[in-house]
């Protein structure tokens, strides 16, 4: 996993001061507001802590790049890839036997023996 799209980055674009709880966000895929209240209430028990982690991540993690995802179905398919990559190859591969099945579908129907496919050949002649 050694993608870009795996790694974790601030994202400016949508964060409120250094763009850290919305890299979070995106990284997790968790929305955003939750992540800042949980920030916020762990802010209360840890503060300096907290503080000085969230700065420390903000200053040391690189900036989103613009190009890093096409559409919001990549973005997800990504966030997928971090959370569970186990799961996410199942699903891959489950979608790759679904396509796979259509296909030998499509395939046997229009090599078997179809009178009436090729009683409407035989009409366009």
């Amino acid at each position: 996993m050694n993608s870009e799209r795996t790694r974790f980055y601030r994202d400016k674009l949508n964060g409120k001061l250094m763009g850290v709880c919305a890299g979070i966000a995106d990284y997790t895929g968790i929305d955003t507001v939750w992540v800042r209240l949980a920030t916020i209430m762990l802010l209360f028990t840890l503060g300096p802590i907290l503080l000085g982690a969230y700065f420390a991540i903000g200053f040391l993690a690189s900036k989103k790049p613009q190009h890093l995802y096409v559409d919001r179905q990549e973005q997800r398919f990504w966030q997928g890839v971090r959370q569970s990559p186990a799961r996410t190859a199942r699903e891959v591969r489950a979608s790759f036997r679904d396509i796979d099945r259509r296909l030998a579908d499509v395939e046997s129907f229009y090599v078997s023996n179809n009178p009436r496919l090729s009683a409407e050949i035989d009409r366009l002649r």
